[in-house]
């Protein structure tokens, strides 16, 4: 009955201009057509669409049979002996229908879809939509630029595989897509190549493709965590979606030295300045992934200039690490340091100038270890590392365990900086024992006794008296009702009411009591620490 019902359809719109089908038609056709696939005539409606008698009609009208012909792909069991028809049909849908609609039809068709269910749509759809877009003759770059952010969308909600597990498991098909996004790219990438002109749809067609590697680079590589060790690297199909990507940027005119070495200058020497401008942040993220791919996963270094110092790229990075710590994702935090080390690790010490200290990131980077080292949550950063134990660790405590005036320092100047002192220390004693010495701590606790905690009393008590003596000093002038001054640290304070050179005064005596509170406190742990270790020696 369906099988009629179309060829009924068919010979009505025969005897029709192109120019006069009907809306009507197109809904009538398309039901029909539906019918003949869910009762299973799918040979007879490959022999109508087929017919070159129908080939206008089929033009103006098949792309609506596209619809159901992928569905039909999608729900049926693969062991279904009429796939391969319908695979032929949507081959010859191609061939025949609409360039302009079909496109339409099959971008519709890939937003369709959510979770598990995208990427099989996708991987079924990219080589048909890439020959259609081939045979479009006019605004090539719009619909490329169309299609790459439509798969892009969809392909930005997929979860990125972690570890090496999941990336053979391939759950949600990413990394199938990401490869398969590649080879439907190429041939666009190609035509850009290959066109010697620089057409004005030749450019157009270029800033499509480069809007396509920056969110690429963003999503999903900026978050994808690529397997280790290096051997492994060619099995690692991110990472080379990644190279794929990089290579894409060079084929087409902007190999990642002129691009990346741009980003964030007055002046540039790359001319895509419209996406820079509306989509700041984007880039921001999509130049620190792909300075982390070059510079520590060493895809196209071969391209980096010879000439440029340790130093220079030191400085160069050091936004583009600022960017990745600023990130909550692990991947994304282990990417700012491991590009921060890479980083260092190439530069000599005492080599950078200090001009650098005037560089917002030399300032913020340091702030960003110091919340990832604080706040963050993820355990495989809070793993050991030589630098915070044994001999690495207690050279750093040395630096920030000392007075730099011994007694005489001026406490209440350097208040903050002793009390971050005082409460590290009590950490380190809390959570190192005796026995284990892990941190190096007790090995140098003398030295430090010495050089800090000694000091530090006869500091508190010199700087208490000096201050309880300024106090009496006031309240006698405050009885006489005249203007006084104080000497606070060395510096005479202007002349100011009695009342308010009090509550001055006050306040530092508070602050010598709080730093003395920790102090004490830090002594009797220190104290009942290694009577504990005593008393389990003996027994």
């Amino acid at each position: 009955m369906a099988v009629e019902e179309l060829q009924s359809i068919i010979k009505r719109c025969q005897i029709l201009e192109e120019q006069d089908f009907k809306e009507e038609d197109f809904g009538l056709f398309q039901l029909a057509g539906q019918r003949c696939l869910d009762e299973g005539h799918i040979d007879q409606l490959f022999e109508i669409i087929q017919n070159e008698k129908n080939k206008v009609i089929v033009k103006n009208m098949g792309w609506n049979l596209v619809g159901p012909v992928v569905r039909c792909l999608l729900w049926n069991d693969k062991e279904d002996d009429k796939r391969k028809y319908y695979f032929l049909m949507l081959d010859l849908l191609v061939e025949l229908c609409n360039p302009k609609e079909l496109l339409l039809g099959l971008l519709e068709l890939i937003e369709e879809p959510s979770g598990k269910q995208i990427s099989p749509v996708i991987l079924l759809l990219l080589r048909p939509l890439q020959t259609v877009i081939q045979k479009l003759r006019h605004n090539r770059a719009y619909s490329v630029g169309l299609a790459l952010s439509t798969l892009w969308s969809q392909l930005s909600v997929l979860p990125v595989p972690y570890t090496q597990g999941q990336m053979q498991t391939d759950e949600y098909g990413l990394c199938q897509c990401c490869e398969a996004l590649v080879e439907f790219t190429k041939p666009f990438v190609e035509e850009v190549t290959g066109d010697e002109e620089n057409s004005v749809e030749n450019e157009k067609l270029k800033d499509e493709l480069l809007k396509f590697c920056f969110k690429s680079l963003k999503c999903p590589l900026l978050t994808a965590q690529f397997l280790e060790p290096p051997e492994q690297a060619d099995t690692d199909p991110l990472r080379r979606f990644a190279a794929e990507i990089i290579g894409f940027l060079s084929a087409i005119g902007y190999p990642f030295p002129k691009v990346i070495f741009n980003h964030g200058r007055k002046k540039k020497t790359w001319d895509y300045l419209e996406f820079e401008e509306e989509e700041d942040k984007q880039l921001s993220d999509s130049m620190a992934s792909l300075a982390y791919l070059v510079f520590v996963q060493g895809i196209s270094i071969d391209q980096l200039p010879m000439v440029l110092s340790p130093s220079y790229l030191l400085q160069f990075n050091m936004g583009h690490i600022e960017v990745l710590l600023q990130r909550t994702e692990e991947s994304v935090l282990s990417k700012g340091l491991d590009l921060l080390e890479n980083s260092l690790l190439r530069t000599e010490d005492s080599s950078l100038l200090h001009q650098c200290l005037e560089i917002k990131s030399f300032l913020s980077v340091p702030q960003g270890l110091v919340k990832v080292m604080t706040l963050c949550p993820i355990e495989t950063l809070g793993t050991p590392n030589k630098w915070f134990t044994g001999p690495q660790l207690v050279s750093l405590l040395h630096l920030v365990l000392f007075l730099p005036e011994g007694a005489e320092t001026d406490l209440l100047q350097n208040s903050d900086r002793i009390m971050a002192s005082l409460n590290l220390l009590r950490y380190l004693v809390i959570k190192d024992n005796e026995n284990d010495n892990q941190t190096g701590l007790w090995t140098e606790l003398e030295k430090i006794e010495n050089n800090f905690l000694k000091p530090l009393h006869t500091g508190l008590n010199m700087s208490k008296a000096h201050y309880e003596a300024e106090i009496k000093n006031s309240q006698e002038v405050q009885k006489s009702k005249d203007l006084c001054s104080v000497t606070v640290g060395g510096e005479e304070i202007p002349n100011m009411p009695p009342e308010m050179q009090l509550k001055v005064l006050h306040s530092a005596l508070f602050t010598f009591d709080l730093i003395e509170s920790v102090l004490a406190r830090v002594e009797e742990l220190i104290e009942i620490k290694t009577k504990s270790t005593s008393d389990e020696n003996m027994r």
